[in-house]
C-alpha cells in the first residue's frame, strides 16, 4: 500500500499490509507529488507486479516501467461542471485523468455514466473501460447501537438525515426550502465537510425563517456512527445536483434506511427502483417526497425492503471477487 498518509481510523487491519509512505521531510510536505511524480522507483524496488491507482490517477512514467495498472475513475465532473472548479485545479485534474486512462492497463468506471464520460471526453475504447460498482463498507450492513448514538449527539428520536459535503452541487439548501415551503418540522441532520460560503448561504436561510431548533450540523463522525445515524433516521435524501455515484443512497439502503434521491445524473442508475426519485431542481416537488415519506409508514417499509435487497449488490466482497477476477485477468495476459 503506498500512501503519503495513514488513516489509522478508515479500517484496522493495517498490519496485514506492507506500507509505504514518504520518508523525507519535503517528500512528507509534498505528498500529491510524492504519488504523481515519485512512485515508480518505489514499485521497482518492492518489485510490484500490478500497481492499482484507486482514484483518478497512476504516477508518472508507469506506462514506461514495464509494471501493469489499473486506475479507478470515480467522476468527470471537474469537465461537466466546471464551474464548480479553478481554472487551475481543472487543468491538472485533466492533466493526470488523461494520463491515467491512456497509461492503464484497464479503467476502472464506477457507473455507466462514468465509463461513458470517460469514453466521451478522452477517447478511451470501451474495451478498456470495466464498470465495477462501487461498495460500501461492511459497516452498513451490520446492526448498530442506536440508543446510544441518539445519547451521544443529543438527537431527537425522529429526524431527516442528510449526508454530504455542504456544496452547491450537493443542494443541500433545497432541503431547506422544501421544509419551509411544506411547514415540516421534523428535525433534519446534516453529516459531512463544512464549505465557507454555502454554509453561510444556509445558515442565513435557516435564522431568516427561525428553523435554528429545527437543524443540525455533525462532521468528522465515525463511520459507526454514520450507520447508526441512517438507522436511526426517518429517511435519508440526497439531492445531488450531478454525482459519479452516490454513496450515500447505497450506504442508506444496506442500514435499512428509505432513501429520497435525485432524478437526474447518475443517481437513478444507483438507486435503481429501490428509492424515491425527485427533481432536485423542483423545491416543491421535494416537499412533496419529503411528506410522502414521513406520511405513510406502509410505504416507507416497501422502500426499505426494496432498498436491503440492492445494497447487497454493493456487498464489498462482490466488489473484491470482481476486483480479484480483473486483476488475475490482466496478470495471465502479462504472463501469457
Amino acid at each position: 500500500m503506498f500512501t503519503p498518509e495513514v488513516k489509522d481510523r478508515l479500517f484496522n487491519n493495517y498490519q496485514r499490509f506492507k506500507v509505504v509512505s514518504p520518508q523525507n521531510r519535503i517528500a512528507k510536505k509534498m505528498k500529491s507529488l510524492w504519488r504523481s511524480l515519485f512512485l515508480v522507483p518505489q514499485l521497482k524496488r518492492h518489485e510490484i507486479e500490478l500497481f492499482h491507482g484507486l482514484s483518478n490517477e497512476l504516477p508518472k512514467g508507469i506506462h514506461k516501467s514495464e509494471i501493469p495498472s489499473v486506475v479507478t475513475i470515480h467522476d468527470l465532473i471537474f469537465m461537466r461542471y466546471p464551474e464548480f472548479y479553478k481554472p487551475i485545479d481543472r487543468k491538472i485534474y485533466f492533466k493526470k485523468v488523461k494520463y491515467a486512462c491512456h497509461s492503464a492497463d484497464k479503467v476502472i468506471a464506477i457507473s455507466k455514466q462514468t465509463k461513458h464520460d470517460i469514453e466521451t471526453f478522452f477517447h478511451v475504447p470501451p474495451s478498456k473501460v470495466e464498470l465495477i460498482y462501487q461498495p460500501v463498507s461492511q459497516v452498513f450492513f451490520e446492526k448498530q447501537n442506536v440508543n446510544e448514538l441518539l445519547k451521544k449527539y443529543q438527537l431527537p428520536e425522529k429526524f431527516i438525515l442528510s449526508v454530504g459535503t455542504l456544496e452547491p452541487r450537493k443542494n443541500q439548501l433545497a432541503l431547506l426550502q422544501a421544509l419551509h415551503l411544506g411547514e415540516i418540522n421534523t428535525t433534519v441532520v446534516f453529516v459531512g465537510k463544512q464549505t465557507t460560503s454555502y454554509m453561510a448561504e444556509m445558515k442565513r436561510f435557516i435564522e431568516e425563517n427561525e428553523m435554528e431548533n429545527q437543524v443540525k450540523f455533525l462532521s468528522n463522525i465515525p463511520e459507526a456512527d454514520l450507520a447508526a445515524l441512517y438507522q436511526a433516521a426517518i429517511f435519508s435524501i440526497y439531492i445531488s445536483v450531478f454525482e459519479g455515484f452516490g454513496l450515500p443512497v447505497i450506504e442508506s439502503m444496506a442500514c435499512g434506511c428509505p432513501v429520497v434521491t435525485s432524478s437526474v445524473s447518475v443517481l437513478p442508475e444507483t438507486a435503481g427502483d429501490a428509492a424515491v426519485l425527485c427533481n432536485p431542481a423542483k423545491v416543491e416537488e421535494i416537499a412533496q417526497k419529503v411528506l410522502l415519506l414521513l406520511e405513510n409508514e406502509e410505504f416507507r417499509n416497501i422502500i426499505i425492503e426494496k432498498g436491503t435487497q440492492r445494497a447487497n449488490l454493493f456487498h464489498p466482497e462482490n466488489y473484491a471477487q470482481k476486483l480479484i477476477s480483473l486483476y488475475t485477468e490482466i496478470l495471465n495476459r502479462k504472463h501469457a
